[in-house]
């Protein structure tokens, strides 16, 4: 498997990044839902990772620099095929290795609360993240879960 920053200029990744936020909005709530489109994603303070093996795009993932030692994890997806294959768990090391070598201290992240979303905590807690409160301007949800993990 091959990860590379990503420009999200190619349309599979587009069509990759839908599937998620459509994903996103049929288990999460509406007011809930903190996944981030193509276009928010292209900001300067965020960086891009596309995961694949061989010709097709199995995952994805980014950071969102919060402050010069604090960034948040955001978008991690696999493809639902590839889910359990260590898509994520390959993703997520290289992205706290670059979040490291970045200068970051801490990476903070949310997900969802639901059981939908446990796979999703439980790979976060094999890699050392903790639960917290709110960071970053979230407020307090039943439906997020808060997490957060010091490099």
């Amino acid at each position: 498997m091959k990860i590379v920053v990503d420009d999200l200029s190619g349309p599979e990744i587009a069509r990759f990044l839908q599937d998620h936020v459509r994903q996103m909005q049929s288990v999460t709530p509406l007011e809930s839902k903190h996944a981030l489109d193509l276009d928010s994603l292209r900001k300067p303070e965020i960086t891009f990772w596309s995961v694949s093996d061989g010709d097709t795009l199995v995952g994805c993932g980014a950071i969102k620099r919060l402050d010069a030692a604090h960034a948040e994890l955001k978008s991690m997806r696999t493809r639902p095929s590839r889910k359990r294959s260590g898509v994520a768990s390959l993703l997520l090391a290289h992205i706290l290795t670059e979040s490291t070598r970045r200068g970051f201290t801490r990476l903070s992240l949310e997900t969802g609360a639901a059981e939908f979303f446990l796979p999703a905590r439980t790979l976060y807690e094999k890699f050392g993240f903790r639960e917290c409160g709110p960071f970053a301007g979230y407020r307090p949800d039943p439906n997020s879960t808060f997490m957060t993990r010091a490099l």
